[in-house]
């Protein structure tokens, strides 16, 4: 079973940890990534300054920051799909990051 390969093109910060991502099919979303920034990998991007560090990786063309984190680009592409399975994580994580 194969899926089609999704890559980011361009982004833009449209508001406070807000990106309107753009890919290859031409294809947008609007991604609210707060409720999203959990945990060791993605709690660090609270910090607006380096959640605001976002750039396209050109090999594999997703959003990933200095600090590691990335998304997978079918993630951001079938956001919807995936927004509450991720908020779903983020809250456990928080929880044992406390």
């Amino acid at each position: 079973m194969t899926h089609p390969i999704h890559r980011v093109v361009a982004f833009q910060i449209v508001g406070p940890y807000t990106l309107r991502v753009e890919f290859d099919d031409h294809s947008v979303q609007l991604i609210d990534f707060q409720p999203v920034l959990a945990g060791e990998l993605y709690g660090p991007l609270r910090e607006l300054s380096l959640f605001n560090q976002v750039q396209i990786d050109p090999e594999v063309h997703t959003l990933v920051w200095p600090s590691g984190a990335d998304f997978d680009p079918e993630t951001l592409h079938d956001w919807p799909r995936y927004a509450e399975p991720m908020q779903a994580m983020a809250r456990r994580w928080a929880l044992t990051t406390r």
